[in-house]
């Protein structure tokens, strides 16, 4: 499937399903995530969800159930239109949330574009 000339697919599909421990995953979920705008949109979600999460339990736990659903909404937003690839959560769900929240301390630490630039595929 094709969208604004660029594949769907993962470049590295296979690499994703070779991935055994977390230090493995986060090169490849770093490389997912080049586009500074999918960083962005993935902060914006994990940050979303957090204050939701804690919304919840102030008034009502209904609210629980919008907390995936708002955090993923903008992540997968950036992948389907920004970095056109596949969410990391499909493959490794445990690992790509952790790995959303330390991309999120990394960019309020200010880290975060070394680590794009360490973990980059040369062409």
């Amino acid at each position: 499937m094709k969208c604004h000339g660029e594949s769907w697919e993962n470049p590295s599909t296979s690499e994703a399903a070779n991935i055994r421990s977390f230090q493995e995953f986060w090169p490849y979920y770093v490389r997912q995530h080049s586009h500074p705008r999918t960083r962005v949109l993935h902060a914006l979600g994990s940050v979303f969800a957090v204050v939701l999460f804690g919304a919840a339990f102030a008034t009502s736990l209904w609210l629980l159930i919008a907390v995936p659903i708002v955090g993923y909404a903008f992540a997968w937003y950036a992948h389907f239109f920004v970095e056109h690839n596949k969410p990391a959560t499909f493959g490794h769900p445990f690992y790509s949330l952790f790995a959303d929240y330390r991309m999120l301390f990394l960019m309020m630490a200010g880290r975060m574009d070394d680590e794009v630039a360490k973990h980059a595929v040369a062409l």
